[in-house]
């Protein structure tokens, strides 16, 4: 057996696996282990907590050893000491772990589980697999990976969202029965993959994140390019974003493939784009003679008015997401009327600019998923200058916000401040909005930061406004993810006088 090369279960007959971080993926990873014939199967977490959840999944295979270990290098040395042949880590442990460094000066293979998705990947009757149509960005990518799969479903396809959001891949992979998977992809997640061919891909956009995992933007930017590696038809790029167009130019993508943009104003041949209210397609038209002279019309922005909070205009981020969604969508054959029809059914998930409460004239909009600044910038673009109340704050993860308060701050009433990592929003928001009044919103004695920020939120706030939680800030701080923070502020906002409970 040699794992490196492995394709199919067979492949991994006799293997010795190590699955590290057991939340969903790395659950839904033993399971899919479990079916096959292992010399030895175990797993591992730093945390207790979470072996204790796994053993009560019932998705741990009868008999597979579970371990504990908090230190990051005691982890490593518990984890290569019997040397395994495989290790199938998850995003908790980052790239400059000890587990990951000395796993590949060791030899020892690293894979994601969205590798283990693609290797294990069930054949339809024929031998065939499902093709998989992949994604990702800095923001934006399970509005769209969703609005994909939407689009997907609406034209009678078995189209599962799945990978960073819903089901993990390799259970739906491992499972079959589906004719195209929708797959999300994290940067955290790429970092491990290294053999998936998809039939199209797209990176949305790219800005700073998740520098303290990755050690330095360009090895993030590096891992994200990796969605565009051995692309069999079309790789989608965002013309307002140029990393990404290079991101495809550089690529190793199979021969014949093509590059497809996309853009807020009128297209070019070879992009999708919007004319006037229209979104429309030169890329896939029935014939390039055809695509020189005309668009071929695939929706509305009417057809995406029910995702603009309040009955306000929809924001742009939501157009450009429709675009990459349908891009992907076109180039798997998907006709015009069911990407319009996808986009009509496509109900945005929990945590994304979602209206909780009107009271008073006010509303109450959770973006809890707004967890960088890229991602509040978009949201906060969405409104009226001088009608926000802004609850921001959280887990800085080394990000700096004097750009966005800069840009954004016209659209500031007030600022309600949450986290433990304060000073650098407190900086920013002092150098380029030393007008707009901030409040700090410490937890009392019961700990509840966010029914404090709220109260002190809707004091500020008059007929018209937004109280918009869009942190920019990841939420580990405070929280245990952001959909319980979101949860909190829906919580704490239906709580108020006059609100629904």
């Amino acid at each position: 057996m040699t794992v490196p090369g492995a394709s199919g279960t067979d492949a991994l007959d006799g293997a010795r696996v190590a699955v590290v971080g057991l939340g969903t993926s790395g659950r839904a990873a033993l399971d899919v282990l479990g079916t096959i014939s292992l010399a030895h199967l175990a797993g591992f977490d730093a945390h207790e907590e979470a072996l204790e959840t796994a053993r009560g999944s019932g998705e741990v295979p009868a008999g597979t050893p579970l371990t504990a270990v908090a230190d990051p290098a005691e982890l490593a040395e518990t984890v290569l000491k019997d040397r395994p042949d495989l290790l199938v880590v998850s995003p908790g442990v980052p790239a400059a772990a000890p587990l990951h460094t000395r796993a590949v000066a060791e030899g020892i293979p690293v894979w994601s589980e969205v590798e283990l998705a693609w290797r294990v990947q069930a054949r339809r009757p024929d031998g065939s697999r499902a093709p998989w149509l992949t994604l990702t960005g800095t923001n934006g990518k399970t509005t769209t990976v969703q609005m994909l799969a939407s689009m997907l479903t609406a034209a009678g396809e078995r189209a599962p969202a799945v990978g960073n959001v819903g089901t993990p891949a390799v259970r739906a992979a491992a499972a079959g029965g589906v004719d195209v998977l929708a797959v999300e992809l994290s940067s955290f997640q790429l970092h491990s993959t290294f053999s998936v061919s998809p039939e199209a891909s797209a990176c949305l956009n790219i800005a700073p994140d998740h520098l303290d995992w990755h050690g330095s933007f360009a090895a993030y930017r590096a891992d994200k390019a990796r969605v565009y590696a051995r692309t069999r038809l079309a790789c989608v790029y965002n013309e307002a974003d140029p990393l990404t167009r290079q991101m495809v130019e550089e690529a190793d993508v199979v021969e014949g493939c093509r590059a497809v943009g996309t853009t807020l104003g009128t297209p070019a041949v070879g992009q999708l784009g919007v004319v006037e209210e229209y979104l429309c397609d030169r890329a896939f038209g029935p014939s390039l003679e055809q695509r020189r002279t005309s668009a071929v019309e695939l929706a509305t922005t009417a057809d995406l008015a029910h995702l603009a909070p309040g009955g306000t205009d929809v924001p742009e981020h939501l157009v450009a997401d429709a675009l990459a969604a349908a891009a992907l969508a076109r180039a798997h054959g998907i006709a015009p009327q069911h990407v319009r029809q996808g986009l009509r059914d496509y109900a945005p998930g929990a945590h994304r600019i979602e209206q909780v409460a009107e009271i008073d004239g006010v509303r109450y909009v959770n973006d809890s998923k707004a967890t960088n600044t890229h991602a509040a910038a978009a949201s906060l673009a969405g409104y009226a200058p001088g009608t926000v109340v802004w609850i921001a704050g959280g887990l800085a993860k080394g990000a700096t916000f004097d750009e966005l308060v800069a840009a954004h701050r016209d659209r500031l009433r007030a600022v309600v401040l949450i986290g433990v990592d304060r000073e650098p929003l407190l900086g920013a928001l002092g150098r380029h909005a030393g007008d707009v009044p901030v409040i700090e919103a410490l937890p009392g004695e019961d700990g509840d930061v966010m029914t404090r920020a709220v109260a002190e939120a809707a004091r500020l706030a008059r007929p018209g406004d937004t109280v918009l939680m869009a942190p920019a800030s990841a939420s580990m701080d405070q929280f245990r993810n952001y959909a319980e923070r979101g949860e909190a502020f829906a919580r704490a906002a239906r709580a108020l006088p006059g609100g629904s409970r």
